[in-house]
Formats: structure tokens, sequence, C-alpha cells
């Protein structure tokens, strides 16, 4: 690599193999990543992805779907998502779906800062990643897609 610029170096890896090297050419780093090319960083043992957020959430909207379950009972709405400790209720469609969406953000932010490394949440770290990135009307969308007769 002696004798490359910085541009040469963006192009010709998308692997920064310490902190130090990283930090120097982070510019870099972010460029890969945002032109979509896979980009890691190493720090010690571990290594890490660095992903363009929206590419990320597009991702993640798309191998996890919601597959949210909206109910009327009682007078009401219901709503909630298989698999996850969250739910939303509503006199109607909307405000029961506007509780979810409340409820997932609740979740996300318990899950960041106590629920992460419980066993029974770990595994929802995809989901929580999801809820953080997304702006409200992407997640509403996120939660409807599967809705018939929406």
């Amino acid at each position: 690599m002696a004798g490359m610029d910085i541009g040469q170096l963006a192009g010709a890896t998308s692997h920064f193999g310490t902190f130090t090297e990283t930090r120097k050419h982070l510019r870099s780093v972010l460029d890969s990543a945002q032109a979509g090319r896979v980009t890691t960083v190493q720090r010690e043992a571990a290594r890490f992805a660095v992903v363009d957020a929206e590419q990320l959430l597009r991702s993640l909207m798309r191998l996890r779907p919601a597959q949210a379950t909206v109910v009327a009972e009682g007078g009401g709405w219901s709503a909630v998502l298989p698999g996850l400790p969250v739910h939303g209720d509503g006199e109607t469609f909307e405000q029961a779906i506007d509780d979810l969406l409340e409820a997932l953000r609740d979740y996300a932010d318990a899950w960041n800062d106590r629920l992460l490394n419980a066993p029974n949440h770990r595994e929802h770290w995809p989901v929580v990643e999801l809820v953080t990135l997304a702006s409200d009307d992407q997640l509403q969308a996120w939660l409807l897609v599967e809705q018939p007769g929406r």
C-alpha cells in the first residue's frame, strides 16, 4: 500500500485493519460504506461492519417482516408482533398501530439500556436496529405491509 493516496486506498480496500488506520482514513471508511462496498473495521479481535444506515434499514425491513396481527376485540383494536414482547391497543385500528409503534420505540430504548444481554431478548437486535433507524412513517409502513384490506 506504500505510495497510495487516500482516494486509491478507498477503491483498493474495504477492510481497515486497525483502529488507528480507521481513524486516519475515516472519510475513506465512510465513502466505501456509502458506495455499497462491504466495509469492515478491525479492533483487536473484533471485526465490525460499516454500512449505510438506509441500506441497512431497507434490508432489515425486507429480511424481518413485521407480520403484525391486528384484531378487533372488546370494542377496540389490539396489535401484536409475534415473538416480540410488545403490543398496542386502541379504540380504532389506527390508534392500535400508533400504540404499537410507541411500544416498539419504548422496547428499543429498554433493549439498549438493559435488555440486550438478556438471553430471551438478545435475538431481537434486528428489530431494535430497524426501530432505531426508521422514521415513524417508515416504521408504520413496515407494520402495515401485510395488512389485508388496508
